[in-house]
Protein backbone atom coordinates (compact mmCIF):
# COMPACT_ATOMS: atom_id res chain seq x y z
CA UNK A 1 0.00 0.00 0.00
CA UNK A 2 2.61 2.16 0.84
CA UNK A 3 4.94 1.98 -2.22
CA UNK A 4 1.11 2.14 -4.79
CA UNK A 5 0.97 5.27 -2.72
CA UNK A 6 4.05 6.87 -3.25
CA UNK A 7 4.21 6.36 -7.09
CA UNK A 8 0.55 8.19 -7.04
CA UNK A 9 2.80 11.15 -5.00
CA UNK A 10 5.18 10.75 -7.53
CA UNK A 11 3.05 11.54 -10.33
CA UNK A 12 1.57 14.61 -8.87
CA UNK A 13 2.64 18.21 -10.19
CA UNK A 14 4.93 20.10 -7.87
CA UNK A 15 1.78 22.84 -7.76
CA UNK A 16 -0.35 20.16 -6.68
CA UNK A 17 1.75 18.60 -3.69
CA UNK A 18 2.77 21.91 -2.46
CA UNK A 19 -0.81 23.42 -2.41
CA UNK A 20 -1.70 19.78 -0.68
CA UNK A 21 1.23 20.50 2.03
CA UNK A 22 0.47 23.70 2.95
CA UNK A 23 -3.27 22.39 3.58
CA UNK A 24 -1.66 20.27 6.27
CA UNK A 25 -0.14 23.00 7.97
CA UNK A 26 -2.51 25.88 8.82
CA UNK A 27 0.15 27.51 10.66
CA UNK A 28 2.11 28.53 7.62
CA UNK A 29 -1.13 30.20 6.12
CA UNK A 30 -2.04 32.37 9.63
CA UNK A 31 -1.02 35.65 9.37
CA UNK A 32 0.57 35.25 5.62
CA UNK A 33 -1.50 38.61 3.99
CA UNK A 34 0.74 40.38 6.75
CA UNK A 35 3.58 38.71 5.87
CA UNK A 36 3.29 39.35 1.95
CA UNK A 37 2.19 43.86 2.86
CA UNK A 38 5.40 43.41 4.30
CA UNK A 39 7.13 41.94 1.04
CA UNK A 40 5.57 44.87 -0.94
CA UNK A 41 6.93 47.28 1.11
CA UNK A 42 10.29 45.48 1.05
CA UNK A 43 10.09 45.63 -2.77
CA UNK A 44 8.96 48.87 -3.47
CA UNK A 45 11.55 50.36 -1.14
CA UNK A 46 14.64 48.94 -4.22
CA UNK A 47 13.28 51.22 -6.45
CA UNK A 48 13.74 54.34 -4.67
CA UNK A 49 17.35 54.41 -4.96
CA UNK A 50 17.56 54.23 -9.00
CA UNK A 51 14.66 57.21 -8.66
CA UNK A 52 16.38 59.28 -6.64
CA UNK A 53 19.46 58.45 -9.07
CA UNK A 54 17.43 59.55 -12.12
CA UNK A 55 15.96 62.71 -9.81
CA UNK A 56 19.62 63.88 -8.82
CA UNK A 57 20.66 63.78 -12.64
CA UNK A 58 17.99 65.24 -14.40
CA UNK A 59 16.91 67.27 -11.93
CA UNK A 60 19.70 68.42 -9.43
CA UNK A 61 22.21 68.51 -12.16
CA UNK A 62 20.37 70.08 -14.52
CA UNK A 63 21.02 73.51 -14.87
CA UNK A 64 24.95 72.54 -14.73
CA UNK A 65 25.08 73.96 -11.75
CA UNK A 66 24.28 70.83 -8.51
CA UNK A 67 20.93 71.97 -6.73
CA UNK A 68 22.87 70.92 -3.67
CA UNK A 69 19.67 71.13 -1.70
CA UNK A 70 17.54 69.36 -3.68
CA UNK A 71 20.67 66.38 -4.08
CA UNK A 72 20.32 66.59 -0.43
CA UNK A 73 16.69 65.99 -0.02
CA UNK A 74 16.65 63.59 -2.51
CA UNK A 75 19.27 61.35 -0.69
CA UNK A 76 17.84 61.33 2.76
CA UNK A 77 14.40 60.54 1.56
CA UNK A 78 16.23 57.90 -0.39
CA UNK A 79 18.15 57.09 2.57
CA UNK A 80 14.77 56.92 4.95
CA UNK A 81 13.27 54.70 2.30
CA UNK A 82 16.26 52.21 2.60
CA UNK A 83 15.86 51.96 6.58
CA UNK A 84 12.04 51.62 6.02
CA UNK A 85 12.65 48.42 3.55
CA UNK A 86 15.27 46.92 5.82
CA UNK A 87 13.11 46.86 8.65
CA UNK A 88 9.95 45.57 6.75
CA UNK A 89 12.25 43.04 5.35
CA UNK A 90 13.47 41.90 8.72
CA UNK A 91 10.08 42.10 10.24
CA UNK A 92 9.02 39.45 7.18
CA UNK A 93 11.79 37.19 7.64
CA UNK A 94 11.00 36.62 11.43
CA UNK A 95 7.26 36.51 10.52
CA UNK A 96 8.15 33.84 7.29
CA UNK A 97 10.49 31.81 10.30
CA UNK A 98 8.38 31.28 13.01
CA UNK A 99 5.85 30.89 10.70
CA UNK A 100 7.55 28.30 8.71
CA UNK A 101 8.97 26.47 12.48
CA UNK A 102 5.55 26.22 13.41
CA UNK A 103 3.62 24.68 10.37
CA UNK A 104 6.72 22.22 9.75
CA UNK A 105 7.01 20.88 13.52
CA UNK A 106 3.13 20.41 13.19
CA UNK A 107 4.09 18.40 10.03
CA UNK A 108 6.73 16.27 12.03
CA UNK A 109 4.47 15.42 14.62
CA UNK A 110 2.01 14.41 12.45
CA UNK A 111 4.13 12.08 10.48
CA UNK A 112 5.73 10.19 13.15
CA UNK A 113 2.04 9.90 15.03
CA UNK A 114 1.08 8.61 11.39
CA UNK A 115 4.23 6.32 11.24
CA UNK A 116 3.01 4.68 14.45
CA UNK A 117 -0.77 4.67 13.34
CA UNK A 118 0.36 2.37 10.20
CA UNK A 119 0.02 -1.69 11.04
CA UNK A 120 3.22 -3.54 11.77
CA UNK A 121 2.47 -5.68 8.36
CA UNK A 122 2.80 -1.89 6.22
CA UNK A 123 5.83 -0.99 8.65
CA UNK A 124 7.69 -3.76 7.40
CA UNK A 125 7.18 -2.95 3.91
CA UNK A 126 9.73 0.04 4.27
CA UNK A 127 12.94 -0.18 5.93
CA UNK A 128 13.23 2.29 8.75
CA UNK A 129 15.86 4.31 8.15
CA UNK A 130 13.26 4.88 5.31
CA UNK A 131 10.82 6.04 7.51
CA UNK A 132 13.26 8.06 9.43
CA UNK A 133 14.17 10.18 6.77
CA UNK A 134 10.87 11.38 5.79
CA UNK A 135 9.98 12.66 8.95
CA UNK A 136 13.65 14.14 9.36
CA UNK A 137 15.50 14.93 6.14
CA UNK A 138 12.82 15.18 4.52
CA UNK A 139 10.77 18.19 6.33
CA UNK A 140 14.23 19.04 6.49
CA UNK A 141 14.21 20.00 2.90
CA UNK A 142 11.08 21.71 2.74
CA UNK A 143 12.15 23.90 5.58
CA UNK A 144 15.11 25.23 3.37
CA UNK A 145 12.93 26.00 1.02
CA UNK A 146 9.82 27.52 2.75
CA UNK A 147 12.47 29.48 4.90
CA UNK A 148 14.45 30.69 1.91
CA UNK A 149 13.46 30.05 -1.70
CA UNK A 150 9.68 30.20 -0.49
CA UNK A 151 10.95 34.15 0.64
CA UNK A 152 12.90 34.33 -2.55
CA UNK A 153 10.05 33.74 -4.61
CA UNK A 154 7.99 36.09 -2.82
CA UNK A 155 10.59 38.95 -3.22
CA UNK A 156 11.67 38.32 -6.86
CA UNK A 157 7.84 37.84 -8.30
CA UNK A 158 6.82 41.62 -6.58
CA UNK A 159 10.76 42.88 -7.65
CA UNK A 160 10.34 41.75 -11.28
CA UNK A 161 6.37 43.02 -11.06
CA UNK A 162 7.46 47.01 -9.97
CA UNK A 163 10.91 47.02 -11.89
CA UNK A 164 9.00 46.18 -14.82
CA UNK A 165 6.65 49.03 -14.10
CA UNK A 166 9.12 51.71 -13.52
CA UNK A 167 10.99 50.55 -16.64
CA UNK A 168 8.01 51.03 -19.10
CA UNK A 169 7.47 54.37 -18.09
CA UNK A 170 10.62 55.51 -18.55
CA UNK A 171 10.98 53.64 -22.08
CA UNK A 172 8.87 50.99 -23.23
CA UNK A 173 10.97 50.47 -25.94
CA UNK A 174 13.91 49.04 -23.58
CA UNK A 175 11.43 47.36 -21.56
CA UNK A 176 10.22 45.64 -24.41
CA UNK A 177 13.86 44.56 -25.73
CA UNK A 178 14.65 43.01 -22.28
CA UNK A 179 11.11 40.83 -22.03
CA UNK A 180 12.31 39.96 -25.71
CA UNK A 181 15.72 38.71 -24.47
CA UNK A 182 14.33 36.63 -20.89
CA UNK A 183 11.15 35.27 -22.77
CA UNK A 184 12.90 32.52 -23.96
CA UNK A 185 14.38 31.90 -20.62
CA UNK A 186 11.68 31.64 -19.09
CA UNK A 187 9.79 29.26 -21.50
CA UNK A 188 13.11 27.25 -20.61
CA UNK A 189 12.86 26.80 -17.15
CA UNK A 190 9.29 24.82 -17.27
CA UNK A 191 11.28 22.19 -18.70
CA UNK A 192 14.45 22.02 -16.98
CA UNK A 193 12.07 21.93 -13.75
CA UNK A 194 10.98 18.75 -14.95
CA UNK A 195 14.34 17.31 -15.16
CA UNK A 196 15.01 18.47 -11.90
CA UNK A 197 11.81 17.21 -10.24
CA UNK A 198 12.76 13.61 -11.58
CA UNK A 199 16.32 14.37 -10.30
CA UNK A 200 15.91 15.23 -6.65
CA UNK A 201 12.92 12.61 -6.35
CA UNK A 202 15.89 10.34 -7.11
CA UNK A 203 17.80 12.43 -4.38
CA UNK A 204 15.32 11.97 -1.82
CA UNK A 205 15.19 8.54 -2.65
CA UNK A 206 19.30 7.52 -2.80
CA UNK A 207 19.46 9.98 0.77
CA UNK A 208 16.77 7.27 2.84
CA UNK A 209 18.52 4.28 1.28
CA UNK A 210 22.06 5.58 2.51
CA UNK A 211 20.36 6.30 5.99
CA UNK A 212 18.64 3.10 6.24
CA UNK A 213 22.09 1.19 5.82
CA UNK A 214 23.87 3.27 7.72
CA UNK A 215 21.61 3.28 10.67
CA UNK A 216 20.98 -0.81 10.21
CA UNK A 217 24.84 -1.29 10.61
CA UNK A 218 24.65 0.57 13.85
CA UNK A 219 21.82 -1.32 15.11
CA UNK A 220 23.35 -4.55 14.23
CA UNK A 221 26.82 -3.60 14.93
CA UNK A 222 27.09 -7.27 17.51
CA UNK A 223 26.00 -9.02 14.66
CA UNK A 224 28.17 -7.39 12.66
CA UNK A 225 31.09 -8.16 14.45
CA UNK A 226 29.98 -12.07 15.53
CA UNK A 227 30.36 -12.71 12.01
CA UNK A 228 32.95 -11.28 10.42
CA UNK A 229 31.51 -9.65 8.09
CA UNK A 230 32.60 -5.66 8.68
CA UNK A 231 33.67 -5.58 4.89
CA UNK A 232 30.30 -6.50 3.41
CA UNK A 233 28.62 -4.23 5.58
CA UNK A 234 31.04 -1.98 4.48
CA UNK A 235 31.07 -2.62 0.69
CA UNK A 236 26.90 -1.88 1.06
CA UNK A 237 27.55 1.30 2.99
CA UNK A 238 29.79 2.24 0.25
CA UNK A 239 27.04 1.59 -2.63
CA UNK A 240 24.21 3.60 -0.94
CA UNK A 241 26.65 6.81 -0.36
CA UNK A 242 27.83 5.83 -3.99
CA UNK A 243 24.26 5.97 -5.25
CA UNK A 244 23.40 8.99 -3.19
CA UNK A 245 26.60 10.41 -4.16
CA UNK A 246 25.66 10.15 -8.41
CA UNK A 247 21.66 11.25 -7.42
CA UNK A 248 23.19 14.54 -6.05
CA UNK A 249 25.78 14.38 -8.57
CA UNK A 250 23.43 14.53 -11.45
CA UNK A 251 21.01 16.68 -9.95
CA UNK A 252 23.87 19.38 -9.43
CA UNK A 253 24.88 19.32 -13.38
CA UNK A 254 21.63 20.38 -14.59
CA UNK A 255 21.75 23.28 -12.23
CA UNK A 256 25.13 23.82 -13.16
CA UNK A 257 23.95 23.98 -16.76
CA UNK A 258 20.87 26.03 -16.32
CA UNK A 259 22.53 28.60 -13.91
CA UNK A 260 25.42 30.11 -16.47
CA UNK A 261 22.28 31.17 -18.94
CA UNK A 262 20.72 33.26 -16.87
CA UNK A 263 24.20 35.11 -16.39
CA UNK A 264 24.89 34.88 -20.58
CA UNK A 265 20.74 36.21 -21.05
CA UNK A 266 21.36 39.04 -18.46
CA UNK A 267 24.22 40.36 -19.99
CA UNK A 268 23.28 39.99 -23.58
CA UNK A 269 20.36 42.23 -22.33
CA UNK A 270 22.55 44.85 -20.31
CA UNK A 271 24.73 45.54 -23.73
CA UNK A 272 21.45 45.39 -26.02
CA UNK A 273 19.88 48.32 -23.54
CA UNK A 274 23.52 50.45 -23.43
CA UNK A 275 23.47 50.10 -27.32
CA UNK A 276 19.58 50.99 -27.74
CA UNK A 277 19.38 53.86 -24.68
CA UNK A 278 22.12 55.44 -26.48
CA UNK A 279 20.42 56.05 -29.29
CA UNK A 280 16.98 56.95 -27.76
CA UNK A 281 18.45 59.71 -25.67
CA UNK A 282 19.90 61.24 -28.60
CA UNK A 283 16.72 61.52 -30.13
CA UNK A 284 15.46 62.67 -27.14
CA UNK A 285 12.93 59.85 -26.28
CA UNK A 286 14.97 59.20 -23.01
CA UNK A 287 16.89 61.62 -20.53
CA UNK A 288 20.60 60.60 -18.80
CA UNK A 289 19.01 60.33 -15.75
CA UNK A 290 16.49 57.97 -16.98
CA UNK A 291 19.24 56.12 -18.99
CA UNK A 292 21.29 55.57 -16.06
CA UNK A 293 18.15 54.93 -13.59
CA UNK A 294 17.12 52.25 -16.27
CA UNK A 295 20.30 50.57 -15.73
CA UNK A 296 20.03 49.93 -12.16
CA UNK A 297 16.16 49.04 -12.46
CA UNK A 298 17.40 45.91 -15.11
CA UNK A 299 20.10 44.62 -12.28
CA UNK A 300 16.37 44.16 -10.08
CA UNK A 301 14.63 42.73 -12.99
CA UNK A 302 17.87 40.52 -13.68
CA UNK A 303 18.89 39.46 -10.28
CA UNK A 304 15.16 37.71 -9.32
CA UNK A 305 15.68 35.20 -12.93
CA UNK A 306 19.39 34.79 -11.84
CA UNK A 307 18.35 33.40 -8.50
CA UNK A 308 15.71 31.61 -10.16
CA UNK A 309 17.94 28.47 -10.88
CA UNK A 310 19.00 28.59 -7.32
CA UNK A 311 15.13 28.63 -6.52
CA UNK A 312 14.31 26.18 -8.76
CA UNK A 313 16.75 23.79 -6.97
CA UNK A 314 15.26 24.27 -3.14
CA UNK A 315 11.84 24.07 -4.41
CA UNK A 316 12.46 20.76 -6.48
CA UNK A 317 14.50 19.16 -3.55
CA UNK A 318 11.43 20.71 -1.45
CA UNK A 319 8.69 18.82 -3.73
CA UNK A 320 10.42 15.80 -4.21
CA UNK A 321 10.68 15.92 0.11
CA UNK A 322 6.98 17.06 0.03
CA UNK A 323 5.93 14.04 -1.75
CA UNK A 324 7.97 11.57 -0.25
CA UNK A 325 6.22 13.21 3.16
CA UNK A 326 2.99 13.20 1.88
CA UNK A 327 3.30 9.32 1.29
CA UNK A 328 3.54 8.64 4.24
CA UNK A 329 0.58 10.82 5.56
CA UNK A 330 -1.55 9.31 3.02
CA UNK A 331 -1.38 5.88 3.78
CA UNK A 332 -4.06 4.69 5.20
CA UNK A 333 -3.69 2.80 8.01
CA UNK A 334 -5.05 -0.57 7.69
CA UNK A 335 -5.72 -1.40 11.24
CA UNK A 336 -7.90 2.07 12.12
CA UNK A 337 -8.74 3.23 15.09
CA UNK A 338 -12.19 3.36 16.15
CA UNK A 339 -12.06 6.60 18.00
CA UNK A 340 -15.60 7.77 19.50
CA UNK A 341 -17.50 5.55 17.51
CA UNK A 342 -15.41 2.90 19.09
CA UNK A 343 -16.58 0.28 22.25
CA UNK A 344 -14.72 1.16 25.94
CA UNK A 345 -14.44 -2.24 27.53
CA UNK A 346 -15.07 -2.43 31.20
CA UNK A 347 -12.27 -3.54 33.37
CA UNK A 348 -12.62 -7.19 34.51
CA UNK A 349 -11.40 -10.61 33.15
CA UNK A 350 -11.30 -11.04 29.66
CA UNK A 351 -12.92 -13.95 27.35
CA UNK A 352 -11.31 -14.56 24.05
CA UNK A 353 -12.85 -16.28 21.11
CA UNK A 354 -11.39 -16.53 16.95
CA UNK A 355 -14.69 -17.36 14.60
CA UNK A 356 -13.62 -18.83 11.55
CA UNK A 357 -10.14 -16.66 11.23
CA UNK A 358 -8.11 -16.46 8.23
CA UNK A 359 -4.95 -14.49 7.74
CA UNK A 360 -2.49 -14.52 4.62
CA UNK A 361 0.30 -11.79 4.70
CA UNK A 362 0.33 -9.98 0.87
CA UNK A 363 1.62 -12.15 -2.06
CA UNK A 364 1.86 -15.07 0.44
CA UNK A 365 0.66 -18.48 1.09
CA UNK A 366 -2.34 -18.77 4.27
CA UNK A 367 -0.54 -18.14 7.48
CA UNK A 368 -3.66 -18.80 9.56
CA UNK A 369 -6.82 -21.06 8.35
CA UNK A 370 -9.62 -21.69 9.85
CA UNK A 371 -8.87 -20.88 13.27
CA UNK A 372 -12.28 -21.57 16.00
CA UNK A 373 -11.25 -21.36 19.72
CA UNK A 374 -12.51 -19.79 22.58
CA UNK A 375 -10.56 -19.11 25.63
CA UNK A 376 -12.78 -18.40 28.82
CA UNK A 377 -11.67 -15.52 31.45
CA UNK A 378 -8.82 -16.12 34.08
CA UNK A 379 -7.57 -18.53 31.62
CA UNK A 380 -3.55 -19.56 31.54
CA UNK A 381 -3.34 -20.82 27.58
CA UNK A 382 0.22 -22.03 26.24
CA UNK A 383 0.49 -21.73 22.34
CA UNK A 384 2.54 -24.08 20.63
CA UNK A 385 3.79 -24.98 17.33
CA UNK A 386 6.76 -25.72 15.02
CA UNK A 387 8.49 -22.05 13.99
CA UNK A 388 6.37 -21.01 11.11
CA UNK A 389 3.06 -22.78 12.58
CA UNK A 390 1.32 -19.37 12.57
CA UNK A 391 2.16 -18.81 16.94
CA UNK A 392 3.18 -15.57 16.67
CA UNK A 393 0.59 -14.51 13.95
CA UNK A 394 -1.89 -15.74 16.33
CA UNK A 395 -0.58 -13.37 18.62
CA UNK A 396 -0.63 -10.41 16.73
CA UNK A 397 -4.07 -10.90 15.86
CA UNK A 398 -5.64 -11.21 19.19
CA UNK A 399 -3.19 -7.76 19.67
CA UNK A 400 -4.80 -5.82 16.87
CA UNK A 401 -1.51 -5.48 15.38
CA UNK A 402 -3.12 -6.86 12.26
CA UNK A 403 -6.19 -8.10 11.28
CA UNK A 404 -7.53 -11.21 9.92
CA UNK A 405 -8.51 -11.53 6.26
CA UNK A 406 -11.62 -13.13 7.05
CA UNK A 407 -13.57 -14.35 9.94
CA UNK A 408 -12.88 -11.96 13.15
CA UNK A 409 -11.31 -11.81 16.50
CA UNK A 410 -13.34 -10.68 20.18
CA UNK A 411 -12.95 -10.18 23.68
CA UNK A 412 -15.65 -10.37 25.73
CA UNK A 413 -17.98 -10.43 22.40
CA UNK A 414 -16.98 -7.74 21.19
CA UNK A 415 -14.92 -6.94 17.57
CA UNK A 416 -11.43 -5.84 17.99
CA UNK A 417 -12.11 -3.53 15.18
CA UNK A 418 -14.57 -2.08 17.09
CA UNK A 419 -12.79 -1.45 20.26
CA UNK A 420 -10.72 1.97 20.64
CA UNK A 421 -7.32 1.84 20.71
CA UNK A 422 -7.07 3.36 24.48
CA UNK A 423 -9.09 0.67 25.83
CA UNK A 424 -7.75 -2.08 24.01
CA UNK A 425 -4.00 -1.09 24.77
CA UNK A 426 -4.97 -1.02 28.28
CA UNK A 427 -6.61 -3.74 28.73
CA UNK A 428 -4.69 -5.97 26.74
CA UNK A 429 -0.99 -6.00 26.89
CA UNK A 430 2.04 -8.04 24.90
CA UNK A 431 5.36 -8.67 26.01
CA UNK A 432 7.72 -9.28 23.45
CA UNK A 433 10.11 -11.96 22.93
CA UNK A 434 13.37 -9.08 22.75
CA UNK A 435 12.08 -7.14 26.05
CA UNK A 436 12.90 -4.07 24.19
CA UNK A 437 14.09 -0.96 26.15
CA UNK A 438 14.37 2.45 25.84
CA UNK A 439 17.33 4.25 26.69
CA UNK A 440 16.79 5.71 30.13
CA UNK A 441 17.28 3.96 33.76
CA UNK A 442 15.31 0.70 34.98
CA UNK A 443 13.14 2.92 36.69
CA UNK A 444 11.95 5.20 33.78
CA UNK A 445 11.73 1.72 31.92
CA UNK A 446 9.23 -0.15 34.18
CA UNK A 447 6.89 3.22 34.91
CA UNK A 448 6.37 3.02 30.59
CA UNK A 449 3.69 0.83 31.85
CA UNK A 450 2.00 3.52 34.15
CA UNK A 451 3.27 6.94 33.34
CA UNK A 452 1.62 8.18 36.81
CA UNK A 453 3.16 5.38 38.80
CA UNK A 454 5.38 6.69 42.30
CA UNK A 455 8.67 4.84 43.01
CA UNK A 456 7.02 3.25 46.19
CA UNK A 457 4.42 1.74 43.63
CA UNK A 458 6.91 0.69 41.28
CA UNK A 459 9.10 -0.70 44.22
CA UNK A 460 6.21 -2.66 46.10
CA UNK A 461 5.57 -4.19 42.05
CA UNK A 462 8.83 -5.61 42.48
CA UNK A 463 8.23 -7.31 45.65
CA UNK A 464 4.96 -8.93 44.65
CA UNK A 465 6.83 -10.12 42.04
CA UNK A 466 9.76 -11.51 44.10
CA UNK A 467 12.55 -9.30 42.30
CA UNK A 468 13.86 -7.84 45.01
CA UNK A 469 17.09 -9.36 45.46
CA UNK A 470 17.82 -9.14 41.56
CA UNK A 471 17.27 -5.06 42.24
CA UNK A 472 19.55 -4.51 44.92
CA UNK A 473 22.00 -6.55 43.50
CA UNK A 474 22.49 -4.55 40.40
CA UNK A 475 25.02 -1.11 40.85
CA UNK A 476 22.68 1.76 41.16
CA UNK A 477 19.05 -0.31 41.69
CA UNK A 478 16.00 1.27 40.30
CA UNK A 479 18.52 4.04 38.50
CA UNK A 480 20.53 1.84 37.49
CA UNK A 481 21.11 2.92 33.36
CA UNK A 482 19.96 0.34 30.73
CA UNK A 483 21.50 1.53 27.78
CA UNK A 484 20.16 1.76 24.33
CA UNK A 485 17.64 -1.18 23.67
CA UNK A 486 18.85 -2.06 27.51
CA UNK A 487 21.93 -3.87 26.00
CA UNK A 488 23.52 -2.78 29.75
CA UNK A 489 21.34 -5.77 30.92
CA UNK A 490 20.95 -9.51 29.89
CA UNK A 491 18.72 -11.30 27.78
CA UNK A 492 17.55 -12.50 30.70
CA UNK A 493 17.40 -9.47 32.19
CA UNK A 494 15.32 -7.79 29.92
CA UNK A 495 12.29 -9.54 30.37
CA UNK A 496 12.26 -9.25 34.44
CA UNK A 497 12.20 -5.66 33.38
CA UNK A 498 9.58 -6.04 30.44
CA UNK A 499 7.82 -8.54 32.71
CA UNK A 500 7.85 -5.79 35.63
CA UNK A 501 6.43 -2.93 32.88
CA UNK A 502 3.51 -5.22 32.17
CA UNK A 503 2.69 -5.81 35.75
CA UNK A 504 2.71 -2.03 36.44
CA UNK A 505 0.33 -1.45 33.85
CA UNK A 506 -2.11 -4.17 35.06
CA UNK A 507 -3.82 -5.43 32.61
CA UNK A 508 -6.88 -8.25 32.63
CA UNK A 509 -5.19 -9.88 29.57
CA UNK A 510 -1.41 -10.49 29.14
CA UNK A 511 0.26 -12.16 26.01
CA UNK A 512 3.96 -13.39 26.59
CA UNK A 513 5.49 -13.94 23.46
CA UNK A 514 7.91 -16.83 24.01
CA UNK A 515 8.99 -14.56 27.19
CA UNK A 516 11.30 -17.43 28.60
CA UNK A 517 13.61 -18.11 25.85
CA UNK A 518 17.30 -17.98 25.86
CA UNK A 519 18.08 -17.25 29.11
CA UNK A 520 19.92 -19.30 31.92
CA UNK A 521 18.40 -21.40 34.69
CA UNK A 522 18.59 -18.78 37.23
CA UNK A 523 17.32 -16.39 35.59
CA UNK A 524 14.76 -18.85 34.70
CA UNK A 525 13.83 -19.40 37.80
CA UNK A 526 13.18 -15.79 38.56
CA UNK A 527 11.37 -15.26 35.59
CA UNK A 528 9.12 -17.86 36.40
CA UNK A 529 8.12 -16.30 39.75
CA UNK A 530 7.55 -12.97 38.35
CA UNK A 531 5.24 -14.59 35.85
CA UNK A 532 3.49 -16.45 38.60
CA UNK A 533 2.77 -13.19 40.25
CA UNK A 534 1.84 -10.98 36.55
CA UNK A 535 -0.36 -13.48 35.14
CA UNK A 536 -2.11 -14.19 38.65
CA UNK A 537 -5.79 -13.60 38.07
CA UNK A 538 -5.58 -12.34 34.70
CA UNK A 539 -6.37 -14.01 31.55
CA UNK A 540 -2.87 -14.90 30.33
CA UNK A 541 -1.80 -16.95 27.18
CA UNK A 542 2.33 -17.41 26.68
CA UNK A 543 3.61 -18.37 23.12
CA UNK A 544 5.87 -21.01 24.50
CA UNK A 545 9.37 -23.17 23.32
CA UNK A 546 9.81 -24.52 26.69
CA UNK A 547 7.97 -27.43 28.17
CA UNK A 548 7.59 -25.76 31.66
CA UNK A 549 5.03 -22.85 30.11
CA UNK A 550 2.95 -25.88 28.54
CA UNK A 551 3.35 -27.40 31.55
CA UNK A 552 2.02 -25.35 33.72
CA UNK A 553 -0.76 -24.13 31.13
CA UNK A 554 -4.72 -25.10 31.95
CA UNK A 555 -4.64 -25.89 28.18
CA UNK A 556 -2.35 -26.11 25.48
CA UNK A 557 -3.49 -24.81 21.93
CA UNK A 558 -1.34 -27.03 19.26
CA UNK A 559 -0.80 -25.10 16.01
CA UNK A 560 0.61 -26.47 12.52
CA UNK A 561 0.71 -25.45 9.29
CA UNK A 562 -1.96 -22.28 10.34
CA UNK A 563 -3.91 -24.59 11.80
CA UNK A 564 -5.30 -25.18 15.48
CA UNK A 565 -4.85 -29.45 15.48
CA UNK A 566 -4.86 -30.21 19.33
CA UNK A 567 -5.77 -28.31 22.33
CA UNK A 568 -6.80 -29.46 25.85
CA UNK A 569 -4.75 -30.05 28.80
CA UNK A 570 -0.67 -31.05 29.11
CA UNK A 571 -1.30 -34.15 31.10
CA UNK A 572 -4.16 -35.36 27.89
CA UNK A 573 -2.32 -34.12 25.27
CA UNK A 574 1.32 -35.98 25.82
CA UNK A 575 -0.24 -39.31 25.73
CA UNK A 576 -1.96 -38.95 22.76
CA UNK A 577 -0.23 -39.33 18.96
CA UNK A 578 -0.37 -36.17 17.59
CA UNK A 579 1.97 -32.38 17.03
CA UNK A 580 2.05 -31.82 20.61
CA UNK A 581 3.34 -35.65 21.93
CA UNK A 582 6.22 -34.96 19.13
CA UNK A 583 7.11 -31.86 20.07
CA UNK A 584 7.11 -33.03 23.73
CA UNK A 585 9.48 -35.68 22.83
CA UNK A 586 11.68 -33.27 21.26
CA UNK A 587 11.98 -30.86 24.34
CA UNK A 588 12.17 -34.02 26.51
CA UNK A 589 15.74 -35.38 23.81
CA UNK A 590 16.77 -31.82 24.17
CA UNK A 591 16.90 -31.59 27.60
CA UNK A 592 18.89 -34.53 27.97
CA UNK A 593 21.23 -34.32 25.22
Amino acid sequence: MTAEVIRGNSERSALATIRQGLSLTPEFRKGLVVTLLLAVVATIGKIIVPIAVQQTIDTGLRTGTPDTAYITGAILVCAGAVLLTAAAGYVMNVRLYKATESSLATLRVRGFRHVHDLSVLTQNTERRGALVSRVTNDIDQISTFMQWGGLMIIVAFGQLFVATVLMFVYSWQLTLLVWLCFIPLMIALPRFQKLLSRAYTAVRERTGDMLAAISESVVGATVIRAYASERRTAERVDQAVDANRRAQTRAQTIVGFVFPLTEIVAAVAIAGIVLMGVRLGLSGDISQGELVAFLFLITLFVSPLQTATEVLNEAQNAVAGWRRVLGVIDTPPDVADPGDRGVELPRGPISVAFEDVHFSYPGGVPVLREVTLEIPPRSRVAVVGETGSGKTTFAKLLTRLMDPGAGRVTVDGHDLRRIRFSSLRERIVMVPQDGFLFDGTLEENIRYGKPSATTGEIRLAMTELGLTDWLEGLPGGLDTAVGQRGESLSAGERQLVALARAYLADPDLLLLDEATSAVDPATEVRLARALEGVTRGRTAISIAHRLSTAENADEVLVFDGGRLVQRGHHSELVGRPGVYADLHASWISAAHS
